[in-house]
């Protein structure tokens, strides 16, 4: 079976939106110790596989399709491997907030 390379979905919504807030937001105290919090997380709770693909997407700016090219897995993986790493930062998260 073919890969498809055509797939070019990115995250939006509101939990794209907080994690990006709490990852690039410099304005107060409370902003930097949410983003040592949600590095800490990253690196501590989530699988190797889960830790890359966050890294690639948030830190890199890559795209899914960049994503599944370099890991060669289908775009849906990768997909699926965001969508489960970020509930997990957020299940995390929310005894923080």
């Amino acid at each position: 079976m073919a890969i498809r390379n055509t797939y070019t979905d990115t995250f939006t919504g509101k939990a794209d939106e907080n994690i990006r807030a709490i990852l690039f937001d410099d304005e107060n105290q409370k902003s930097e110790k949410l983003k040592r919090m949600l590095v800490k997380i990253i690196k501590n709770e989530l699988t190797p596989r889960q830790e890359q693909v966050i890294e690639m997407y948030y830190f890199r700016q890559m795209n899914i399709s960049e994503i599944g090219n370099v890991l060669e897995i289908t775009p849906q993986a990768v997909s699926a491997l965001m969508s489960r790493a970020r509930l997990k930062i957020f299940r995390i998260l929310k005894y923080y907030i």
